[in-house]
């Protein structure tokens, strides 16, 4: 069985020559990333599904929201495989924006999408998604599963802890997170485990304009707080 290089990483019998390989291999990650995309200051992140067709209502969605990040000036950066990755970078570039991915190498191998202006190529889950993250001033979560789930909540628990400069997240396919929400207000709410104000940490929408809007009207704050952790990030 060929095991990937984030199993190996966590695998329990480890030599110490073994941690200092990998632990290479992830500053190399990391350092790839920052070097790459770290001169960004107007990339939007869409995560979501790699799942979806392209006559999928999130598809289509995912796609016109590529393409509106575009028209209004900014870079779309996605995880850089089909489904809604795909359906971003291909808006973006309809839209006459840059289109950036970030992909993972998989023992079955994610392709990477065709509309891909600029890519790298990550061996670990962690440290892409710290690169997904780090230099983008907004986030646009679709639907999607366990992975789209992990990069979301980890979003919101950043910014919630203050780990992450507050930045406006955007949360589209309103049916689909119908019944999280429920999950939030009526149950993690009510058992106290999050405040009634973790709810304002992103809007709700299947309205493009309003999700860019949105950005913008939050945006003159995301970018004082980026210059004031620059030093920290």
């Amino acid at each position: 069985m060929t095991h990937s290089n984030d199993q190996n990483f966590f695998h329990a019998e480890r030599t110490l020559a073994d941690e200092i390989r990998d632990g290479h291999k992830a500053m190399s990650d990391l350092w790839q990333g920052l070097s790459t995309f770290g001169h960004l200051r107007n990339c939007v992140t869409v995560y979501g599904s790699a799942r979806f067709k392209e006559d999928h209502p999130y598809y289509i969605l995912a796609r016109s929201m590529g393409k509106a990040l575009a028209e209004n000036g900014f870079t779309v950066m996605t995880g850089g495989g089909p489904g809604i990755m795909e359906a971003a970078n291909r808006g973006a570039k309809e839209g006459g924006g840059l289109s950036l991915g970030c992909n993972i190498k998989l023992p079955f191998e994610q392709k990477l999408n065709p509309y891909v202006d600029e890519k790298i190529e990550f061996e670990f889950f962690f440290t892409r998604k710290v690169i997904l993250r780090k230099n983008s001033v907004a986030y646009v979560l679709m639907p999607g599963g366990f992975g789209t789930m992990d990069e979301i909540f980890e979003v919101f628990t950043l910014l919630q802890t203050g780990k992450l400069p507050m930045r406006p997240v955007i949360c589209m396919g309103t049916k689909y997170w119908k019944h999280l929400g429920s999950f939030l207000r009526e149950t993690m709410i009510e058992a106290g485990t999050i405040s009634t104000t973790d709810l304002d940490l992103a809007l709700v929408t299947d309205d493009t304009n309003e999700a860019i809007q949105y950005i913008k009207r939050k945006l003159p704050q995301a970018v004082v707080e980026k210059e004031e952790y620059a030093d920290i990030y």
